[in-house]
Parts: C-alpha cells; sequence; structure tokens
C-alpha cells in the first residue's frame, strides 16, 4: 500500500472572482430598483407628503395652525416668490388633502360680483363668489393678487353659459367646477402652484 498521499487539485482562482463580481452585480441591480420603486411611491411616498418637503410650494395648514404664520416663516426661509422672482416653467397641482377633517380651511370673498349676459338671450347672470383652500396663505394672496386677470376669465365664462343650465342645481354644480378649474389654471400660470380647493356661491341671479 502506498503511503503517497494524492495531491487535490486548486479550485481555479478566476472562477471565485466570476462569483464574487456576480455578487456585486445582483446587490447593485437590487438596490438601483429599490430606488425607483421609491421615487414612483411604491414605499407610501405620497403626492402630498412630497409637496410638504418642499417650502417654495404653499403648506397644508392643519387644524389649529395659522395660515397667515406659515406663509410668514416661509417667506423667512427663502420662499417661492423670493428666490429671483423664478416660478416653475410648468405650473404643478397642489393635491387636495386625502383626509380634509385634518385640515384647515381658510375662505376668501372675491371683492366685487361678476355681472355678464349669457349665451343666446338677453338675461343677466350676477355672481358672487369665495374660494377656499387648505393651504398656507401664499394661495390666498395670490388670488388676491392675480385677482383682475381672474375677472376677466370669469366674465367671458359667463357669458357662454346656457340660461337653462345654469337655473338648475346641476348646472350650477358645473359651473362651481369650471370656476375652480380656472382659477387654480390662472394660479399655475401667474405663481406655478395652483391650490385653491373650491368655488361657493354666496349670491347668484339671473333677471
Amino acid at each position: 500500500m502506498s503511503d503517497e498521499i494524492e495531491e487535490v487539485p486548486k479550485k481555479d482562482g478566476m472562477a471565485g472572482k466570476m462569483i464574487l463580481i456576480a455578487a456585486v452585480g445582483l446587490v447593485m441591480s437590487s438596490a438601483g430598483i429599490a430606488g425607483g420603486l421609491f421615487a414612483a411611491g411604491a414605499f407610501g411616498s405620497s403626492a402630498e407628503e412630497v409637496v410638504q418637503e418642499d417650502t417654495d410650494k404653499p403648506q397644508l395648514v392643519l387644524e389649529g395652525e395659522d395660515p397667515v404664520a406659515i406663509a410668514e416663516a416661509a417667506a423667512g426661509e427663502g420662499s417661492h416668490e423670493g428666490k429671483k422672482g423664478k416660478k416653475p416653467k410648468k405650473g404643478i397641482d397642489l393635491p387636495r388633502p386625502k383626509d380634509i377633517s385634518k385640515y384647515q380651511a381658510t375662505y376668501f370673498q372675491m371683492p366685487a360680483p361678476y355681472t355678464s349676459n349669457v349665451a343666446d338671450t338677453d338675461s343677466l347672470v350676477q355672481i358672487s363668489i369665495a374660494v377656499s383652500t387648505y393651504y398656507d396663505n401664499r394661495v390666498l394672496e395670490a388670488v388676491k393678487t392675480h385677482e383682475t386677470a381672474m375677472r376677466s376669465e370669469i366674465l367671458m365664462m359667463l357669458a357662454q353659459q346656457n340660461e337653462m343650465e345654469l337655473s338648475t342645481p346641476k348646472g350650477k354644480e358645473a359651473l362651481q367646477k369650471r370656476l375652480t378649474s380656472l382659477i387654480n389654471t390662472i394660479l399655475k400660470e401667474k405663481t406655478g402652484y395652483s391650490g385653491v380647493d373650491n368655488v361657493y356661491f354666496t349670491n347668484f341671479v339671473i333677471q
């Protein structure tokens, strides 16, 4: 019987390196996928939370908070208007809170009524409106600043309305939604963000 011990051949070092490279690649790939999912909101990041992290945009006002104080604090840190007067090239829609019971609504009465002829008749419609927001005072200040532009667009919209439709509750609700969308569109064009949650009729007369 031979006393010689058969030498076991050593494993190829190149194979070990290939396994290591594959493992590193898998880890990096997983990190990339996770990052993509996070950016897409897969881990619970909502549009509402993203906006709240950006103090250049109006912030949601919780019940009991002061919308004026929040706006002033943001201005002190360098607000949206304070950064060389720049605004986004494309306006953004500030999301409506998911649970509005947690947030404070602030209202602003437009200073004068809107009076216009309605389409295809000699009748006149006169409305007074107020707007509401769940965001800080920057939204309502923007509404006040650009009320002239809004007045012009609102009067043109009223002139296109049908008298019979405006006489019905559904017609009034439809006009309410159109006015909300119109005001937010003007805000986005002028300031870079929307923020008006609703339009309310405080007077509505057709004659």
